[in-house]
């Protein structure tokens, strides 16, 4: 009966979108099946949220809080095994939930310098990123590394990372030994140019 229905609410709208990416993918969520999901009328979910863009923020504001709290766990003083432990965080998020992984990337983070439209900014994103180059940051005051742009030697590591996390998306049957040794080897190689006494030439 309608009477015993919960009412609804933005978090729990969010949620119930969240489980129909992970079970369907991100093609599987729209406004109708999310409110036959929820048992109500699809209109019924405009006064909870604007449209399937601002659901799909919703979704990916979660999911940036759940990999700024794995980057958070890491426990690591020295800032290179950060680095590398924000790299192996970032993969496992990746792999963990492939499809919200997606939805993270239509919002990229406001430290990137491109054009980004007002719509497509997203906190969580910009947060994320800021944790992860933090790291590069105290490296590079330590005297561990030597970098001239240290924005460009943070998005040269996202992009390494991501790579990675990508091409295990894949599906391809990759040894695990072999994929833990990517996920480790592209961070190296990218911190070993960097090190002091690196040619980059």
């Amino acid at each position: 009966m309608a009477g015993d229905r919960e009412p609804l609410q933005r978090d729990g709208i969010v949620e119930a979108a969240r489980q129909l990416v992970i079970a369907g993918g991100l093609e599987a969520l729209s406004l109708r099946r999310l409110a036959s999901q929820l048992g109500v009328t699809a209109p019924a979910l405009y006064a909870h949220v604007r449209d399937k863009k601002d659901l799909l923020r919703a979704i990916a504001e979660v999911e940036f809080d759940h990999l700024v709290a794995r980057f958070d766990a890491v426990d690591a003083t020295d800032p290179i095994d950060r680095i590398r432990a924000h790299g192996r965080a970032y993969v496992e998020h990746a792999r963990a939930q492939p499809e919200l992984f997606r939805v993270m990337f239509l919002f990229p983070p406001e430290a990137i310098p491109a054009d980004v439209p007002e719509e497509a900014r997203l906190p969580g994103a910009t947060k994320a990123f800021a944790a992860a180059a933090s790291a590069v940051d105290e490296a590079i005051a330590s005297g561990a590394l030597e970098v001239d742009d240290p924005l460009l030697l943070s998005l040269t590591l996202w992009s390494g990372v991501h790579g990675v996390a990508s091409v295990l998306q894949l599906g391809v049957d990759l040894p695990p030994e072999l994929e833990e040794a990517m996920i480790d080897d592209v961070t190296d190689r990218i911190i070993a140019g960097y090190r002091p006494g690196a040619d980059r030439s």
